[in-house]
């Protein structure tokens, strides 16, 4: 598919360019409007909510290379994704890798059609970085399995249809080897979510619990009791999404923020200088990457470097312009602030969560000197 630009100018209203839009599909999200539902169905005609799945599944085929260049028209005309989601970002890449084709089939169309929203069911109370302690069960009960056990921080559970979730179906083995990888529905009898208060004022992350939850066989995806090799394989999924700033939208103009706040204050702007350098040095690194690695569909494990370095540098940009406003960048409500200050209050509070979301920093650094620079453990 070529001209993008143009073909993005010519299919996404103009009352929604530029607007912070997000839809994620499933039956519990409303479109947020009858001008962004025309955009959402004519990325899906076109097999663009997914671009680079094949047309056999709701996408576009396109390589690596066209699908940045359309991502990159999106950017340029301030057209929002049309489907954004873990369903999209993680799943449906897992499954095409390690799913049958009945699974591939049966799944991906209705993610790329946003019929089914999807959270993730991977942290519990006792198994946070250390995940493979994890104690949800699932067991052989003849054609279904029985799962019994929670997750926590689990993003969006109470708005999501579905689950993909690690549960351990050998006891006995040890920690890695008795994990499998399996699908279920949220409405299931048995199954029970709770939402969480966070700092920013939001409630996103749920705990989920399961009391004898049916899950059927035909979902468990990959092997029996090899669940984890697939885990890794979704994290990498995951990180590589993070790094696109697709689960952490950038949350302020750090250039404007220097001009309205501190424009004759030279620390403020040598900070605000090396953190737009950073910036467009690991955008220009993704790109190369991007380049790099066309013969492959999988990422590889530099997905832990962007990951790190898109939390780290969203990080500072927030805490950057929370320094430069003072006390106007510490407003919680009221109209002695503005709206983009409250905005980008909440927002720097959110993104501390995506420096241990998706793996913590520490354990992207520890990926990085393993798997990419060979050092020794």
């Amino acid at each position: 598919m070529e001209g993008f630009h143009a073909w993005v100018e010519q299919n996404c209203p103009k009352e929604i360019r530029g607007k912070p839009l997000k839809y994620s599909g499933g039956t519990k999200h409303k479109i947020p409007s009858p001008a962004f539902e025309l955009w959402f169905n004519a990325c899906v005609e076109r097999g663009l909510t997914v671009p680079e799945w094949s047309p056999d599944y709701g996408g576009a085929g396109l390589n690596k290379i066209d699908a940045a260049a359309f991502r990159e028209a999106l950017n340029e005309v301030g057209a929002p994704l049309p489907l954004f989601g873990g369903g999209i970002a993680m799943l449906g890449p897992t499954i095409i890798e390690f799913g049958t084709e009945a699974q591939k089939k049966r799944h991906l169309p209705r993610i790329a059609r946003g019929e089914v929203c999807w959270c993730q069911g991977y942290s519990e109370p006792g198994a946070g970085s250390d995940l493979a302690s994890l104690r949800t069960r699932a067991d052989d009960h003849g054609d279904y399995y029985l799962v019994n056990g929670s997750k926590i921080w689990t993003s969006g559970a109470h708005m999501s249809d579905w689950i993909f979730c690690l549960v351990r179906t050998d006891q006995d083995a040890p920690k890695q080897k008795g994990i499998s990888f399996l699908l279920f529905p949220l409405d299931a009898p048995g199954v029970t979510v709770r939402t969480i208060d966070l700092i920013n004022g939001g409630s996103e992350f749920c705990e989920a619990f399961f009391d004898d939850a049916k899950a059927a066989k035909d979902d468990l995806i990959g092997e029996l009791n090899d669940g984890w090799t697939i885990a890794k394989r979704l994290l990498q999924y995951e990180r590589a999404s993070v790094s696109r700033g697709e689960f952490l939208p950038r949350g302020g103009n750090l250039p404007a923020a220097l001009k309205k706040y501190a424009p004759d204050d030279a620390v403020a702007r040598d900070n605000v200088l090396r953190i737009e350098m950073d910036d467009a040095a690991f955008q220009l690194t993704k790109a190369r990457a991007t380049q790099a690695s066309m013969g492959s569909r999988t990422p590889d494990f530099a997905t832990s470097t962007f990951k790190y370095l898109s939390s780290e540098l969203e990080s500072r940009r927030l805490e950057a312009i929370i320094a430069m406003a003072g006390t106007l960048g510490i407003g919680w409500t009221g109209d002695t602030f503005e709206a983009d200050e409250l905005k980008t209050t909440r927002s720097w509070l959110l993104s501390r969560g995506f420096l241990i979301a998706g793996g913590s920093s520490e354990v992207q650094r520890n990926i990085v000197a393993k798997r990419v620079l060979g050092l020794p453990d």
